[in-house]
């Protein structure tokens, strides 16, 4: 077996692993198992979840709906992360649940950097060329 080397991307089962949480994770949420006022009705995206290569921790990608009360949302979801991480355990059946962490989902604030980049009337010229 070829060895793993720090540039290569996730393993299939790091890929596969992060996705069952992800959809585990939005459903927990969605439903409103976590007991905290600050969680209860809020709606909160989970765009991603990236396991560490040895499966031990995984990182969730959030962003309340609405990008509204971000670091107040984080702070809600680090205080609750063991009983999140029992719920979505209950629900998988790994031999190991990895340890969760949360952290602001992105990807939306670049989509929108791209679109201004695009938009702009110079790289509008170089794209029409």
């Amino acid at each position: 077996m070829a060895k793993h080397r720090e540039n290569d991307g996730p393993s299939q089962r790091q890929l596969r692993v992060g996705e069952l949480i992800r959809r585990t994770l939005s459903d927990v949420l969605m439903r409103g198992d976590v007991h905290d006022p600050e969680l209860s009705g809020r709606s909160i995206t989970v765009g991603e979840v990236r396991t560490s290569p040895d499966l031990k921790v995984a990182t969730a990608y959030v962003l309340p709906l609405g990008g509204e009360d971000v670091e107040g949302t984080l702070k809600a979801l680090g205080r609750n992360r063991k009983e999140i991480r029992r719920l979505v355990g209950k629900e998988l059946t790994l031999k190991y649940l990895p340890e969760l962490r949360f952290r602001v989902d992105e990807t939306f604030d670049r989509m929108d950097e791209t679109r201004e980049l695009f938009a702009d009337p110079n790289v509008r010229q170089d794209i029409d060329e």
